[in-house]
């Protein structure tokens, strides 16, 4: 079965591109520590969004990063991997198996077959329907993000230098954020190069997983002379931790994120679909612990929360 865009264009057209902020007050609002709410569509808006009348996207796909703009989500996290020949692309697993109609290793493929290839729908799978859509390549990311939204940057390969030399290229360098694990021996990273390029975040890793050294490892790499932007939990965090780590990033002045997904990122805080049946226990309860950029896979109903109507339900 295969779906085409005409219908989704269309939308689109009808209910209008123009987000309420630019990407220019988006990264303002990012940079201030006690800004509104940063909401993050996990691989784009590949969702349903039924108050805005889409059905899903493929995600890391430019449909799904026209539907965040079109709802007025404040940025999309999108990966970015080499093909064999050099290009950047857009997708999130080492293999092009689970997301498109071909198999084998980004790594191994050339930009020329990876471009042949379509997208499954939303996050794929053998049984997932096709669409006419091909894997973007960055430029081609950042081209459609210009002015509209802030892309976070999720480097799944050894090609920083290379990421942040097509973000230069493309005049993007306030319309992205990027990120890496740190630890309590790591040097300030936002500070060095090619770092300090751009917007970055780190996401620190203490060495028993318990979250007690967070504190210190905040401390650290906000001593640089430029400084993170935001902090990332990392996976598996007990939620015992949180009040800690958000009194540290508070007294520093530095934005807390938050993986919702599946509720193993700050274990016992809830996850995305508990969210949507309770928004202001799950969500809500984070923002008030000292979270305030929130990675979810709903960003609709995260917006509805956010902007004080009832999120729908599907």
């Amino acid at each position: 079965m295969k779906i085409t865009s005409c219908a989704a264009g269309l939308l689109l057209l009808a209910t209008g591109t123009a987000n309420a902020a630019s990407a220019r007050d988006i990264m303002a609002n990012i940079r201030d520590p006690k800004g509104r709410l940063v909401v993050v569509a996990h691989r784009g808006c590949h969702e349903p969004a039924p108050r805005h009348g889409f059905g899903p996207a493929p995600e890391n796909s430019v449909s799904a990063l026209e539907h965040c703009v079109a709802m007025g989500v404040d940025m999309m996290e999108t990966d970015v991997r080499e093909t064999k020949d050099g290009y950047l692309v857009m997708v999130h697993d080492e293999s092009v198996d689970r997301t498109t109609t071909g198999s084998g290793k980004v790594a191994d493929l050339t930009l020329a077959q990876i471009k042949a290839l379509r997208l499954r729908q939303n996050e794929g799978g053998r049984d997932a329907p096709l669409t006419d859509a091909q894997v973007p390549t960055l430029d081609e990311m950042l081209a459609s993000a210009k002015g509209r939204i802030t892309l976070n940057l999720d480097v799944k390969d050894a090609i920083y230098p290379q990421v942040i030399a097509s973000v230069r290229a493309a005049g993007a360098q306030e319309r992205v954020t990027l990120k890496t694990r740190v630890g309590i021996g790591s040097p300030p990273l936002a500070a060095m190069a090619p770092y300090d390029q751009v917007p970055f975040l780190v996401i620190p890793l203490d060495g028993d997983d318990s979250g007690a050294r967070i504190p210190d490892i905040i401390t650290a790499q906000m001593a640089g002379a430029v400084k993170p932007v935001g902090i990332e939990l990392p996976y598996r965090l007990p939620e015992a931790a949180l009040p800690a780590i958000a009194a540290r990033a508070r007294r520093l002045g530095v934005r807390l994120w938050v993986n919702m997904l599946d509720g193993n990122f700050v274990v016992g805080a809830g996850s995305d679909n508990d969210a949507l049946r309770l928004p202001d226990a799950v969500w809500g309860k984070l923002i008030r612990e000292g979270a305030s950029m929130l990675l979810t896979d709903e960003p609709e109903a995260m917006l509805a929360m956010r902007n004080g109507s009832r999120p729908s339900r599907r």
